[in-house]
């Protein structure tokens, strides 16, 4: 499995891509368990008030979470593209420009999934 980490304003955002042949997450919404790629990261959004308080450019911020939405993908450049690009987007949902964001990707063991 790959981590893909994005680090902005203070603060880090990492989301999993699982690898063909590794066990993906089984939940509610998950993905077609035979997609090659499985993207899961958090989702989150600033709000006025409520929330989990995030430092953010030495600035509180209010975040609100949704539930992680696993999706599916055919190639590792599709899943590889759609995780940069989420990243990118959950800090500009609280106010940091997606071009500030620094992406990294780290390498993890996995459990691998049982033969059928």
């Amino acid at each position: 499995m790959l981590l893909i980490r994005g680090e902005a304003g203070g603060t880090t955002l990492t989301g999993t891509l699982y690898e063909r042949g590794e066990r993906a997450p089984r939940f509610k919404g998950a993905p077609d368990e035979d997609a090659p790629y499985v993207w899961v990261c958090d989702e989150f959004y600033a709000v006025e008030s409520g929330g989990t308080v995030q430092k953010v450019d030495g600035e509180e911020v209010n975040v609100a979470f949704e539930s992680p939405m696993p999706r599916g993908f055919d190639t590792k450049e599709q899943a590889l593209a759609a995780a940069n690009e989420h990243v990118r987007t959950q800090f500009a949902r609280i106010g940091v420009d997606a071009e500030d964001v620094e992406i990294t990707v780290e390498k993890q063991e996995a459990e691998t999934a049982e033969p059928q």
